[in-house]
């Protein structure tokens, strides 16, 4: 049987399937709560604002001539706030919001990085079983233990390496450099260089 019209041509293996754009990109109207500056870039796909609940106003803020490339998400719960300073850089970065993240400007987050503020479970292993509890589908979510978050904050000109991890409370100083991987779970200095598990200053030898 013939290929319909414009079908793939799935004969040939090295060729992707395709998928319409409708199902990739997002072209709704942003949350009402999302304010974007001037000369913004935002490639919204179906997923970035799929976990944003926050009904603070803003709940998003991005500056003026923020990018915002393919697969950022912006995970924000109620009570959650996320600024992003003019001329950043998110390509491909999830936000996982329950109080507050703040960018400042020119900071750029690689791909897979992940900022969180909050845990989003508890860390005692009994308080952690009620709270799958009053996760689970038949349970009561007010009923979950509290939770503890502390904001994040990156100043001005930081860069985030592919796949880095910045932990609650953490603040990464002015055009401090956090390498590809790295776990934060303290407080980087201005300009300084951090790697590893968890991450600590780095030898000129392995900064990349």
């Amino acid at each position: 049987m013939d290929r319909p019209p414009h079908a793939p041509d799935r004969t040939d293996a090295r060729r992707p399937p395709t998928r319409r754009e409708d199902e990739v990109w997002d072209h709704s109207e942003l949350p009402w709560n999302v304010h974007v500056g001037k000369g913004c870039v935002l490639e919204r796909t179906r997923n970035t604002f799929a976990r944003f609940r926050s009904t603070r106003d803003p709940g998003v803020r991005l500056g003026d001539d923020v990018r915002v490339f393919h697969g950022t998400t912006f995970s924000v719960e109620p009570g959650g706030v996320v600024e992003v300073g003019d001329r950043s850089v998110l390509a491909g970065a999830a936000l996982m919001c329950i109080e507050r993240i703040s960018l400042g400007h020119a900071v750029v987050c690689s791909y897979n990085v992940t900022i969180a503020d909050c845990d989003f479970h508890p860390l005692d292993p009994e308080l952690r079983r009620l709270d799958a509890i009053a996760n689970a589908p038949d349970g009561d979510p007010s009923q979950r233990p509290p939770l503890v978050s502390a904001p994040v904050v990156v100043e001005d000109g930081a860069w985030i390496g592919i796949g880095a991890i910045i932990l609650k409370g953490v603040r990464i100083g002015r055009a401090a450099r956090v390498c590809a991987g790295a776990v934060v779970t303290r407080d980087v200095s201005p300009g300084d260089v951090v790697a590893g598990n968890p991450a600590s200053s780095a030898p000129p030898d392995e900064t990349g």
